[in-house]
């Protein structure tokens, strides 16, 4: 089992071993873990003496942001930016928290960055109780996540200005990716806003109004990241059409050239055709000027169809 625990008193934080924290007095005491293997369940049901369904909630395989009151304490889990390689079905880590008065015990699968915030927060002198500490953990997630979701916007706005028929298929995929990108965080955002608004709800104890504060801050962020995400998707599906259309267009302007050179040379083909036959009795074919005369006939009717199609304004796209 890997992971660090945090011992904090009066406001100065001290890095312990985990199999010391439980023992530990203090106004803080956070343990974190960062695998999922059986080591880690056998501590937090036998060492941390967690209920069952605390121990599925923080080794659970799929995760959703949620809250949940549990007495006086809350098990929380949110969802933030990882440093490892992620999916576009799940591009999130998530952080299983179980609060109590003096403990925290946080539980993540996947590397998360926000983690790391936290633990400079904590060696900074910032955090002194589960309520600064939770509210740090949804701080920085939100924060981190700010910046991946204007890049989104960034990415869909030089779409629009790059938008031309010959980059059709670049631009597709840029569109294509980030619609995808917006979805997989709109999945987990909105649920996201509604965990930490229910969490800065609930009575208990060891939240200060300030905690509450930044947790309320903490879900309007996630709002309005949700909100311009749902904007984004919907950008990238009118953007999608927007090239779906350029593409046609360009093949139905395509497809009038050739269908204009094939009108334009069928009749001369027919006719060189008609004189290339090696039979006898074709008109003039003894004639020295025949060749000639097939050859300013074949450029006359070139002409006449060429100008038929302009004065019926087909050569104008």
């Amino acid at each position: 089992m890997s992971g660090f625990a945090y011992r904090v008193s009066n406001g100065k934080a001290e890095r312990i071993e985990i199999k010391q924290a439980l023992a530990t007095e203090a106004d803080l005491i956070w343990v974190h873990l960062t695998s999922n293997n059986e080591h880690a369940q056998t501590w937090l049901a036998e060492e941390a003496e967690a209920p069952d369904y605390i121990v599925d909630a923080l080794t659970a395989t799929e995760t959703r942001p949620r809250c949940d009151a549990l007495g006086d304490g809350a098990f929380l889990n949110l969802r933030g930016k990882s440093s490892e390689e992620t999916t576009s079905s799940d591009p999130l880590a998530s952080v299983r928290i179980w609060a109590t008065r003096g403990r925290v015990i946080s539980v993540t699968r996947r590397a998360m960055i926000a983690v790391d915030d936290v633990v400079e927060a904590i060696e900074g002198g910032e955090i002194r109780d589960p309520g600064d500490l939770i509210a740090e953990f949804a701080t920085a997630i939100t924060t981190n996540l700010d910046p991946d979701v204007a890049d989104l916007g960034d990415t869909l706005d030089d779409c629009e200005a790059d938008l031309d028929a010959d980059k059709v298929f670049e631009l597709r995929r840029h569109v294509t990716r980030v619609r995808v990108a917006a979805i997989g965080y709109r999945r987990f955002l909105n649920p996201q806003r509604a965990a930490l608004e229910k969490l800065a709800a609930l009575p208990a104890a060891w939240l200060q109004d300030d905690d509450r504060l930044h947790l309320n801050s903490a879900a309007d962020r996630a709002a309005r990241m949700a909100e311009e995400l749902e904007s984004i998707r919907e950008r990238a599906a009118l953007m999608h059409e927007a090239l779906t259309d350029l593409r046609a267009e360009q093949l139905d302007t395509r497809s009038l050239v050739i269908a204009i050179a094939a009108m334009v040379f069928l009749p001369l083909t027919f006719l060189t055709g008609l004189y290339g036959m090696n039979v006898k009795g074709l008109p003039y074919a003894e004639e020295p000027w025949a060749f000639d005369a097939i050859t300013g006939a074949c450029m006359a009717i070139a002409a006449g169809i060429v100008i038929y199609f302009m004065q019926k304004h087909w050569l104008r796209r």
